[in-house]
């Protein structure tokens, strides 16, 4: 394993007896703007977070000092791209406790990477001779749940369309939590993939998936889970979470855009087929038949987004400068704060869990019959930027019978104030809208 070399002058926040979130704030360009004549509140974490000088710098310094394709050209330029692209897969597989670095695969997105592993077992269907743990036909099974991001429902639904195999899913409590309590009938020997969120978009809801992974593994399926809320947020161990695939997504991460990260067990990506073909993912090819290189190649077809590659690095970097432990307290602190601020506004009803346990920094909810859309354009006149919307995740809007919802959703460099700011507005909002 890649031992991650903090870089020369970052502050080692984990040394510090508390987070100190203005120090925090301080590395964020962007937090010092204004919105409609009021200082930025950035609440919309969940859909994109912002990115500290140290990851603009690295992006831009990528580009002016290293531009060139990496893993095809001998020369200077591109053996400095190379080792930059090569050096953050290894920062990452560090980062989420992977057992080899060649299990790390990018991606473009969460979504991409998703997409991928469905796409191997589509391909893998099509052949006698494959892995018969990605062979897929009618009657079998696939198990995703209600609380998922569209992300990890759509790519499992056109899969069983091409195959004829079944979708089935778990649905949601009325406070939030998975429903477990038909786990043995929903998740049997018919099943050959679990795919469930980590950590909720919607409801901030984080899945505790012991008792599932135990059951995946006494029927013989395989286990995915969407951690693109949960790596950004918490320490992530693949090895203690004992899933089989992770995804997640760096725009999420203090990182940029266009690049995610598909973890997989090295045998299981050994067996897996490819699904993007070109170059680079090639060991031979012939007019009449190509041979495939070992993964994470294999997975990674063309030019990769590579200065993206190298600026995730350079935010594994600075957020493990931080401290994942320590991120992850001040987020618990500031839902907790949020959760009873929240209370305080008449009319307001909080979707998901409403005590700071076993959730993350994400808070959906509905102010009375106000549509969130008046919501979010009141509050946007007041700085403070929200998401509204199903967030992609409209089953959960189904259940909870609201055709969409408000959502604050925090990070590392969100405080107390911005809460109270939020408050404040939606006060507004009420005020307005009678």
């Amino acid at each position: 394993m890649t031992t991650i070399a903090i870089p020369a002058g970052m502050p080692q926040y984990d040394d510090m007896p508390r987070f100190d979130v203005e120090r925090v704030r301080a590395d964020f360009p962007i937090l010092d703007r204004e919105v409609n004549g009021h200082p930025l509140v950035y609440l919309d974490s969940a859909n994109t977070s912002h990115k500290p000088r140290q990851v603009l710098d690295v992006l831009a310094g990528h580009y002016a000092q290293h531009n060139a394709n990496v893993s095809r050209s001998v020369h200077t330029l591109g053996t400095e791209a190379t080792e930059a692209y090569e050096g953050a897969r290894a920062k990452i597989a560090t980062f989420v406790n992977a057992p080899s670095v060649d299990e790390v695969v990018f991606t473009k997105n969460s979504t991409e990477a998703i997409n991928l592993v469905a796409y191997a077992f589509s391909n893998a269907s099509l052949r006698a001779d494959a892995d018969s743990r990605f062979r897929l036909g009618p009657g079998d099974e696939v198990v995703i749940s209600e609380m998922e991001h569209h992300s990890n429902i759509v790519p499992w639904q056109l899969l069983c369309e091409r195959t004829g195999a079944t979708l089935r899913w778990f649905s949601v409590t009325e406070n939030g939590r998975l429903d477990e309590s038909n786990l043995d009938e929903l998740v049997t020997e018919r099943t050959k993939i679990v795919s469930l969120v980590h950590m909720s978009n919607i409801l901030g809801t984080v899945n505790a998936t012991s008792r599932i992974t135990a059951r995946v593994r006494e029927v013989g399926a395989l286990l995915l889970l969407d951690c693109s809320q949960s790596v950004p947020h918490l320490p992530v161990d693949v090895v203690d979470l004992d899933a089989d695939f992770i995804v997640f997504t760096g725009h999420k991460m203090c990182g940029p855009t266009g690049i995610g990260v598909l973890w997989g067990r090295a045998e299981l990506l050994a067996a897996m087929p490819p699904v993007f073909g070109g170059g680079s993912m090639i060991e031979t090819v012939t007019m009449q038949r190509s041979t495939f290189a070992a993964p994470p190649a294999r997975f990674e077809a063309g030019t990769p987004p590579i200065a993206e590659a190298v600026a995730l690095g350079a935010a594994v970097d600075y957020l493990t400068g931080i401290g994942m432990r320590a991120i992850q307290w001040h987020e618990k602190e500031i839902t907790a704060y949020a959760l009873d601020a929240l209370a305080s506004v008449p009319g307001l009803r909080i979707f998901g869990p409403t005590v700071p346990v076993g959730r993350g920094g994400t808070i959906s909810f509905a102010l009375g019959d106000i549509h969130p859309h008046d919501v979010g354009q009141v509050l946007d006149a007041l700085g403070v930027q929200v998401r509204v919307g199903h967030h992609c995740a409209r089953p959960v809007c189904v259940r909870y019978g609201v055709p969409a919802t408000t959502r604050a959703s925090f990070y590392l460099y969100t405080t107390t104030g911005e809460i109270d700011a939020l408050v404040r507005g939606l006060e507004q909002v009420r005020k307005v809208f009678g």
